[in-house]
Parts: C-alpha cells; sequence; structure tokens
C-alpha cells in the first residue's frame, strides 16, 4: 500500500497510465518493466524501508529530528558566520520554485533572469576582491580554493610541483588541498610565514587566507611580491564582509582570489549549501574553472546574457579538462548577490563596521583580564585569545550561555563575530572568560577601524558603483525585481523540463519545508556533538535508506555534487588498491559516450584514460572492451560506466561487463546520472558494481536551483567502505572533498522527506512511471522523429534520444532550431546534442502527468509539420518560423513584419494557450560575439529592462 503522498508526486494516474500502456504496446506497469530491464540485474524484493507516510507525518517526524539540534549563538567562524537572509529574498528567492526549480542556463533565452542575477554576483565578487573575472560560483571555500590551486599550476611557467600554502590557513582548506593534490602529484609545502618561515625556493603557487584563520590582519604585498619573484602565482582566500573594510587582493597583487559568499545571506546550514567563489586578474580567465556569464547580443542586436567560454569546461574536454566541475551553487550564488543588491555599498559598509566593533570591543574587555593576553593586534572579526591551560573552561563557561566559542588548543579560544552578534552577547562572551565588569558593554557607537585595521590596509575608493547595486534598497523595489527576473525564466513551475540525464522533477512544498527552519539552517558546521544530535540522525538514516537502495554497503554524503561524488568513488578505488600494494593500478576504461566528468574525474584522481567504444545500437562495445582490458590488464583500476547507458538503455551485457573487469583485477564504477531508472528494480551494488555517486538533485528529488545546489553522495561496497571521505577536521590520511563533514547537509532533509513519504512502494512505482512515460514519448514521436536508441524488444529506459540528423541533412534544420522554437510553445529543450551531436534527449521524468506528456508530444509533432513546409519550399531555408525562433512579443509585434509567414504562426504556434503564453524576453544569442566579447563593458541591467 502507497501513501496519499505517491499519487502526488507522480503524475499520471491509473487511467492516464493506461491509455499510455496502450500505446506502448503493454497491459500493465509490471508487464513493460519485465520487458525493459534485464532479468540479469532485475531485483525481485522489497526494498528494507520504512513504509511511506503521509506529508502531515512526515513534518511531524522532521520536527522531532530537528528538535534534536540546539541552536546556539555560533562564534566559532572558520569560514562560517551567523547572518541575516532578508526576509525578501528568503520568501521570493530561496523559497520560490521560480527560482529554485530552474535548470542550469544552458538555453540562455529562457533563463536571461537568473542570469542577469548571476552577473551581478559575478561584479560583486570582482568589484571586491579586485579581480578582473569571477565565475558563476563555486562549490564552497575550500573546492574553490583547491581549483585555484590548479589553475596557479597551469599557469606557472615555472616546472616546481611545489605549493606554498600559508599555515594560518583553514584547517578544513587545507584538508581538501591536500586531498586534490597527492594523486596530481603536487606538494603541499606548509609555511608558517608569521613565525618567519621563508617562502620555499622553487614553488608554482602561494596561498595566503585573509584575515586569517586565526583572525589575523596582515600585510602580504610583500609576500606576493616574493612569490612574483619565484614564478609562483598568489590565491588570496578572502572574506568578502571584510573586504569592505580592508584593501582587496587585486589592490595588493594577487593573481587568484577564492573564498566563500556565506556570509551574504546564506544560511549555515550545518555546513552548506553555500555559494563559493573564484575569480581571477587580466590573462588568466580563459583558465577559470566552471561557469562564466558573458554578455551577447541576440539576432536583434539587443544585448542578452549566456555561458561563455564552455570550450574550457570538462563536457567539451573530457580527459583534457582541468577541472571536473559541472555544476555551480546557483540558487545560494543569487541570494548572495541579491543580498548585495538589496543593501547595497554603504550598507554592506555598515555591516562590516558593525561586526568590527563588537570584535574590537571583546578584544577590549579581554585585555582587562589578568591571565587572558589577545594575541593579534589587528583583526576583523576573530579575536585569538591566550588562556594558558583554560581554553576549555572558558568553552565551558561560554556554552552555558548558549555561545559557542572555537578551541584551538588547550591555552587558546577564538571568538568570532558577525552580523548577527548583539552587545549582550559580547557581554556573555566576557563574563565567560571572566572580565570583571559586568554590563559594561551598554554603548553602540562605532570603533574606529584604526584601532584594529593597519592604517595601510583600510579599503580606500569606490566599489559596486553599479547601478543595480544602488537602486532596490527598498522592500518593495527589491520585491520588484526579483519578480521582474523570475519572469524572464522558465522553470518547473511553468512546464516540463524535459532534459535528459538530467531529471529535472517534481520537488514537492513539503520536502523543501524544512530547510529554511532554524534547527536545520542555523547549525554551524563545526558545532559541538552534542548539539547537532538530529543532523547526525538524519544524515545516519538517509545514509542508510540510500545504501539500501543501492545495494552497497556504506554511503557517505559529503560531496556536495555530482562531480565530487565520482572523484570521491574514484579516490576509494585508488585507495584500496594501494592498500594492497597495487598502487601501479592507474588505468581508467571509460566508453565513448560517457559524461565528460567521469573522464576529467579519472584524470583528477591521478588515473590514465582509456577511452572503450560503443557498438551501433550505443552499448559498451564487449569485443573493444576485451582487448582493452587485456592490453591494460596488469594496469587496470577501474571501468566507469552509466547505467542505464548515457543513451537511455538498459544494456543487456552488463553483468558481464562487471565480471571481466573484476576478473582482472579492477573494480567497477557504475555513474548514478540515470538511477531513477533503477530504483525498486536493480541495485548496482548487487549486479556487479563496487562504487556509484548518486545525484540527489535528481533522483532524489534537490532542486536544481539554477545549477545548483547538489548533492553527489557516494556508495561502496563493504571492501571500499575505509576509503570514503573523512572529516575534513579530523587529521589522519582519509580524505576529504568538501569543506564540511556532511557536505550540503542543509537540504538533506528535502532527500529525507521524499524517501520517507514514498516508501519502498512509492519509489519503484515511481521508476515505473519514469520509464513508461519515455516510452510513452518514443511510441508517440517514433514517426516523426528516428528514436535513435532502444534496448530489447524495441524500449527504452527513463529517457530517449531523437535524431534530427536525417532532417538537418535533408532540410537545414538544425537541432538547434527544433530547440529554440520549442520556447515559442511554451517549452525548455531536451538536452541537445549529448551524447550525439545533432539529436535531443528527451526525459519526462515520472511527475508530468499526461495532458503535458501530450502537449509536448503535439508541440513536436507540430514542430515536424513545420519542417515539412520548409523541405517543400512553402518558406525559405533562412526565414521560417525555426531558423527564427524564439519569437519575442517585441518581434511579434513589430511595426514591419517581412517574413513569409503570419506573425499569429510566429508567437502562437498551434496547442499554445493564448492566455497563459510564455514570452521569451531575447530572440535567439549569438554566441560566438558572446565569447569574442566576455567582460561586460554595458549599461546597467535596469537600462536594459528599459
Amino acid at each position: 500500500m502507497t501513501s496519499p503522498f505517491v499519487s502526488r508526486h507522480i503524475g499520471p494516474g491509473p487511467d492516464e497510465q493506461s491509455h499510455m500502456l496502450k500505446a506502448v504496446g503493454y497491459g500493465s506497469v509490471e508487464e513493460l518493466m519485465d520487458a525493459a530491464i534485464p532479468s540479469s540485474i532485475r531485483f525481485d524484493g522489497s526494498l528494507d524501508l520504512p513504509a511511506g507516510i503521509s506529508e502531515e507525518q512526515a513534518i511531524a517526524e522532521l520536527r522531532g529530528i530537528a528538535g534534536r539540534n540546539v541552536v546556539a549563538t555560533p562564534m566559532i567562524g572558520l569560514g562560517y558566520y551567523g547572518t541575516v537572509t532578508p526576509a525578501v529574498i528568503k520568501r521570493n528567492v530561496l523559497e520560490n520554485p521560480a527560482w529554485y526549480t530552474a535548470y542550469t542556463p544552458y538555453q540562455p533565452e529562457i533563463s536571461q533572469g537568473r542570469l542577469e542575477a548571476l552577473l551581478n554576483f559575478q561584479t560583486m565578487v570582482t568589484d571586491l576582491t579586485g579581480m578582473t573575472t569571477a565565475n558563476a560560483s563555486m562549490l564552497d571555500e575550500a573546492t574553490a580554493v583547491a581549483e585555484a590551486m590548479t589553475l596557479a599550476r597551469r599557469a606557472s611557467k615555472t616546472k616546481s610541483n611545489v605549493y606554498a600554502v600559508d599555515a594560518d590557513t583553514f584547517p578544513q582548506t587545507l584538508s581538501v588541498l591536500r586531498t586534490r593534490a597527492e594523486p596530481l602529484g603536487i606538494v603541499i609545502h606548509l609555511v608558517d610565514l608569521d613565525g618567519g618561515a621563508e617562502l620555499p625556493e622553487d614553488c608554482f603557487g602561494l596561498h595566503l587566507q585573509y584575515p586569517g584563520a586565526s583572525g589575523k590582519v596582515r600585510d602580504h604585498a610583500a609576500l606576493v611580491e616574493a612569490a612574483h619573484a619565484k614564478g609562483a602565482l598568489v590565491t588570496v582566500a578572502a572574506d568578502l564582509l571584510a573586504l569592505t573594510l580592508l584593501r582587496s587582493p587585486g589592490d595588493i597583487g594577487a593573481d587568484i582570489a577564492a573564498g566563500t559568499t556565506q556570509r551574504f545571506g546564506v544560511p549555515l546550514g550545518f555546513g552548506g549549501p553555500h555559494a563559493g567563489y573564484l575569480a581571477v586578474r587580466n590573462g588568466l580567465e580563459r583558465s577559470l574553472p566552471g561557469r562564466l556569464v558573458g554578455v551577447s547580443k541576440d539576432a536583434d542586436g539587443d544585448q542578452a546574457y549566456r555561458l561563455a567560454l564552455q570550450t574550457r569546461e570538462q563536457h567539451i574536454r573530457r580527459e583534457k579538462a582541468t577541472s571536473n566541475i559541472c555544476t555551480a551553487q546557483v540558487l545560494l550564488a543569487v541570494m548572495a548577490s541579491m543580498y548585495a543588491v538589496y543593501h547595497g555599498p554603504a550598507g554592506l559598509r555598515a555591516i562590516a563596521a558593525r561586526t568590527h566593533q563588537h570584535a574590537a570591543r571583546v578584544a577590549a574587555g579581554l585585555r582587562t583580564v589578568d591571565g587572558v593576553t589577545v594575541v593579534h593586534e589587528h583583526f576583523f572579526d576573530t579575536v585569538l585569545a591566550h588562556v594558558p591551560g583554560k581554553a576549555e573552561a572558558v568553552l565551558a563557561a561560554a556554552a552555558k550561555y548558549g555561545i559557542d566559542l572555537r578551541l584551538v588548543d588547550a591555552d587558546h579560544v577564538s571568538v568570532s563575530c558577525d552580523e548577527t552578534t548583539t552587545a549582550s552577547e559580547v557581554q556573555r562572551v566576557w563574563d565567560a572568560f571572566g572580565v570583571a565588569v559586568a554590563g559594561a558593554y551598554v554603548c553602540e557607537e562605532p570603533v574606529s577601524a584604526g584601532r584594529s585595521i593597519p592604517a595601510e590596509l583600510e579599503r580606500t575608493g569606490d566599489y559596486l558603483a553599479h547601478p543595480v547595486f544602488n537602486t532596490h534598497h527598498s522592500e518593495t523595489s527589491m520585491l520588484r525585481y526579483l519578480r521582474r527576473l523570475s519572469d524572464r525564466d522558465y522553470a518547473l513551475d511553468r512546464g516540463m523540463i524535459p532534459l535528459g540525464s538530467c531529471t529535472m522533477k517534481l520537488n514537492a512544498t513539503t520536502e523543501m519545508e524544512a530547510v529554511t527552519w532554524p534547527e536545520f539552517a542555523d547549525i554551524h558546521p563545526f558545532a559541538p556533538k552534542l548539539q547537532v544530535a538530529g543532523y547526525e540522525h538524519l544524515v545516519a538514516q538517509l545514509e542508510k535508506w540510500l545504501a539500501e537502495i543501492t545495494g552497497y554497503d556504506a554511503v557517505s554524503v559529503q560531496p556536495n555534487a555530482g562531480s565530487q561524488g565520482e572523484l570521491a568513488g574514484l579516490l576509494a578505488i585508488r585507495g584500496y588498491h594501494r592498500s594492497r600494494g597495487e598502487a601501479h593500478r592507474d588505468v581508467c576504461l571509460i566508453p565513448s559516450s560517457a559524461h565528460g566528468t567521469n573522464a576529467a574525474s579519472a584524470v583528477m584522481a591521478g588515473m590514465r584514460v582509456v577511452v572503450v567504444a560503443c557498438d551501433a545500437d550505443g552499448n559498451v562495445d564487449l569485443a573493444d572492451l576485451d582487448a582493452k582490458i587485456e592490453k591494460h590488464r596488469d594496469a587496470l583500476s577501474a571501468i566507469m560506466v552509466t547505467y542505464p547507458s548515457t543513451h537511455g538503455v538498459y544494456e543487456t551485457g552488463i553483468a558481464d561487463l562487471c565480471a571481466k573487469v573484476h576478473e582482472a583485477g579492477g573494480q567497477v564504477y557504475v555513474d548514478g546520472a540515470n538511477l531513477n531508472a533503477l530504483v525498486g528494480y536493480a541495485r548496482p551494488g548487487r549486479f556487479g558494481a563496487d562504487v556509484s555517486h548518486l545525484n540527489l538533485h535528481k533522483t532524489f528529488c534537490i532542486p536544481h536551483g539554477g545549477g545548483g545546489p547538489g548533492v553527489g553522495p557516494v556508495a561502496v561496497g563493504a571492501h571500499l567502505a575505509e576509503f570514503l571521505p573523512g572529516d575534513p577536521l579530523q587529521q589522519g590520511d582519509h580524505h576529504a572533498v568538501s569543506a564540511a563533514a556532511h557536505g550540503s547537509a542543509g537540504i538533506l532533509p528535502i532527500s529525507w522527506a521524499y524517501i520517507r513519504m514514498m516508501g519502498p512502494d512509492g519509489l519503484a512505482a515511481a521508476t515505473a512511471s519514469a520509464v513508461l512515460a519515455a516510452n510513452y514519448v518514443a511510441a508517440r514521436l517514433r514517426e516523426h522523429y528516428p528514436v535513435l536508441y532502444a534496448g530489447e524488444h524495441g524500449l527504452v529506459a527513463h529517457e530517449c534520444i531523437l535524431d534530427v540528423r536525417p532532417i538537418t541533412k535533408a532540410t537545414g534544420v538544425s537541432v538547434d532550431d527544433v530547440a529554440k522554437r520549442l520556447i515559442d510553445y511554451g517549452f525548455h529543450a531536451p538536452t541537445m546534442s549529448f551524447p550525439v551531436a545533432g539529436t535531443l534527449m528527451v526525459e519526462p521524468t515520472e511527475s508530468e502527468d499526461l495532458a503535458e506528456l501530450d502537449r509536448f508530444i503535439a508541440a513536436m509533432i507540430a514542430i515536424k509539420g513545420e519542417i515539412d513546409q520548409v523541405a517543400a519550399g512553402v518558406w525559405p531555408k533562412d526565414d521560417n518560423p525555426l531558423a527564427n525562433a524564439p519569437h519575442t512579443a517585441s518581434a511579434v509585434t513589430a511595426d514591419e513584419w517581412t517574413h513569409p509567414y503570419s506573425r499569429s504562426v510566429a508567437g502562437f504556434p498551434a496547442g499554445v494557450d493564448r492566455t497563459a503564453k510564455y514570452w521569451p524576453p531575447v530572440r535567439r544569442i549569438d554566441g560566438a560575439f558572446g565569447d569574442r566579447n566576455l567582460v561586460c563593458s554595458c549599461p546597467s541591467p535596469e537600462a536594459f529592462e528599459d
């Protein structure tokens, strides 16, 4: 028996499914699944999960779990700080499906709102860091710094493999740096620069923390100059709020700036998700990893935004890629950028000054206590106190007041202030240290920055001068600005996003509800264990459920993106081989159809990529696999395969493939991108795989957020469990792939709620419905567009590939034309040209009801009819509704209309509801122009609106 929620999550009801089954040619869903899934991998039992419950029951359970967390005042610091999310941003971005259900802006014409928001983010970062170009966000500070390290290695002209790291670096950052460095042969050289140690004679880069982990603020200009003299590039991990008062990294000569935007209105969330940032000086922008928003123009010559310089990225460069970053933290980057828009430069500076004032007051009080020494004269928000032998006693005293301080060691305590710090909390901190004068902190007048920030480091000059940061300071203006931007975008709240490999399914409101509860949102990732019992329970339960669903023995939710899950899985394989004295095993076999992150992750894990061919049906060519195994038998480390295949087919040879690799001593990695076709019916950990990463932002309902947040847990067999990622603050031989032990823990309640409400029967029903929907689309469209691949019985898995290449050859109408014309019909395009150029990969998911599926099918059939008009010569090849798509309201209502088709055909094609029409804000965008003109030297976004 399924819970009531199941019928709300799954779109087609029983009668609709019967209609769809008839079109596919099967009498029942189980009959279809028996035919589609190879018997060799079929799981016929029932998942050992609790039965599904109602939405109300799930919320009640989550309330109980949340109640086991203790919301204290976090004064621990280390890159994580209390912040206030403005209510207008919380309600209209974080809690708004127009923002959180959007997809990555690969179709820029229907993504102009979030692209503008991301351009604001990039502008905010470049202004505050003093750099030239910033990307559109990173996964967290630690991964941003790790990417900066590899960027420096690529760009430095020295041959050194040594990377110098300031000892005053955040410990979690250092842990991730070491994880990334070791497989690449990079040597981390820790240098106590504050203690007078010299830079190593030969190094390709230098990493500096600004302010340091100890809170100290110092002038790095001489160090930067010394590093440059050695041919090294310098990265400064800088606190953006501090940079409103401190000289920027660019001003002291740094090459790269990296860090986090968490304290710009993004909740702590026990470690994430938060938007990291990465910015570079002029000349390094083409080496910058991640997504980059640039300015281009559309077919009418009007300004438009798009993702730029994508030739840098892993999906194109594959094993030659220098980063496996496949996503960003768009939703959180939007929040951070809007925080800066809302407060403006004056508001941000006032928040920073108040934060610094509180820290200065803390220090002033501590200096009055015998036996307490304030270690650093210069600081921004963090005061380091020397309390010989009394550190634990001070922490315990503060804890009685509900305040968490940082235990540095037995003799040192660190106190970090932030936007939320109050005078009474400073008083309680004083009390914990034994400051004699009770109630002394009663006045709120600003403390001069000169008292604790050296004059030579005080920031001068303007920043955030762009009009967007100086306009929307009232809630009315901010509300309308956010609405204008969201109106320019297409997200799941408007209609289906049928993207193959991306599983854009329902993100139910009940699943989202707990994310903003203080008991989940306001927990510091390094809070004492006794305060996070609820989180630890939720994580353990979720990891156990995911292990059961996948058939593995252990799971870690630490990876905060699918790409990081891939890396963690491959590092587990690497660690396993090395533990057995087989470090020479370094060849990773990857099918030619694989997603680009697979090859990039393998290289980052220190492996050599060997490509395995695919046969005419899109399956792994087992004969070529045999040849590659034999050739590399002694060095074989792993094979990475996606199942069902990247082509959307249940390959019958998967069990044989696993056996062949195991026989040769290798491990099998199954990419979990297509797990939505397996849950409840097949378990990778039981049909031969050793490790998988999962995408909670696909199969388990965490929303895509316009390209992040994501969670990419890694699941392994028992023999690999000891090699899973470890806590970045714990010393040892383990590796950490993100800055927090549980990664983006703040959004794990979403997937917990999905699994809890669906139960084992509901999860299986979702899989079956997704497979039925894909086969229904394939059956209905097959006579209009060839379905490129199918498995046994002519069935696909959860997605199907429509081949547009014959159409293009015959008529000149391209896959781009079809994708852009779908916008006029009110749809986001399917995945274009992946895994096969000139094709569309359609994944309808289980959440779309029959009416929406039929609307999409009707649109595709109508577009084929328009293509036939072009083929018949009714419309010229260069002037037809497809070549000119998408059509804006401005274009359709222009005084002059010279096209050989009507305005009605352009803007209101067959089946489009004239009362609910989505109008794209721009026409087709010129990608080449955008790559040539990367940096925005343009009017304000408001001018563009007008």
